[in-house]
């Protein structure tokens, strides 16, 4: 029988070495079915500061700074850290950017599977999506014609685009950008979805469609100048106080 103890070690360090592990591996499924062996993880993981990022919409299990030890890590300097990741600001604007024309969508069929299923009473035998299958790409074009004004111009978002697939959060393939491991589980979804929706990237969020599964959602076609739109997306990703 394996050693619990050993397996929880061996599940921590995959996590910290490959920064997101697949759900479908042994150590995962099991820190997702085992609530003993899940806990040991946890607290293992809480007496060095981190915590177990486990999203049932995403595909991948990793670690993040725990709530509290945020303080310690992101808060020493002058200015409060938006990232540990090495992102400037461009950067961090363009990631909220690609997390709410992906992510957001995403979520919305997701859900209304979820709600067709309860008014379904044959929806138990219907899973909820997959993310490969409810996730959406966007084509690199349409990201060049629409946003790259806003973001600094087109080669900066190239470099910012490389540079964010390197970390795990985009998978670029034939010229569409997809949702890669991290995207869905570094970025707090009941945190961040309500301030890009009615908060900090309102105005350039375009008015939601009625319809039971909305599509990508849009910005208006007026987007606001670089330097507003990266200092409301690093807005949008610090904690309140």
């Amino acid at each position: 029988m394996a050693d619990p103890h050993t397996d929880c070690a061996r599940l921590i360090a995959q996590l910290l070495a490959e920064r997101a592990v697949p759900r479908t591996a042994p150590l995962a499924q099991r820190a997702l079915i085992d609530i003993d062996f899940r806990t040991e993880v946890e607290r293992r993981l809480a007496e060095s500061g981190l915590r177990l990022l486990a999203n049932p919409f995403a595909e991948h299990l990793a670690v993040a700074v725990h709530h509290e030890a945020e303080q310690a890590v992101f808060g020493q300097g002058t200015t409060w850290l938006n990232n540990n990741f090495g992102l400037t600001r461009d950067g961090v604007a363009l990631l909220v950017l690609l997390w709410a024309l992906i992510i957001l969508p995403k979520r919305e069929r997701q859900w209304s599977r979820e709600a067709d299923q309860q008014s379904d009473m044959f929806g138990a035998a219907k899973p909820l999506p997959k993310s490969v299958a409810a996730s959406h790409g966007i084509a690199e074009s349409t990201l060049r014609a629409d946003y790259a004004d806003a973001c600094g111009g087109w080669t900066r978002i190239s470099m910012n685009l490389g540079i964010l697939s390197r970390l795990g959060f985009i998978d670029r393939r034939n010229k569409i950008i997809y949702e890669g491991p991290l995207l869905d589980l570094a970025l707090d979804y009941e945190t961040l979805a309500p301030r890009l929706i009615d908060g900090a990237l309102a105005d350039l969020l375009a008015t939601k469609s009625a319809a039971a599964v909305p599509p990508a959602p849009t910005f208006s076609a007026q987007a606001a100048d670089t330097d507003t739109l990266v200092k409301n997306a690093a807005d949008a990703l610090k904690r309140d106080d």
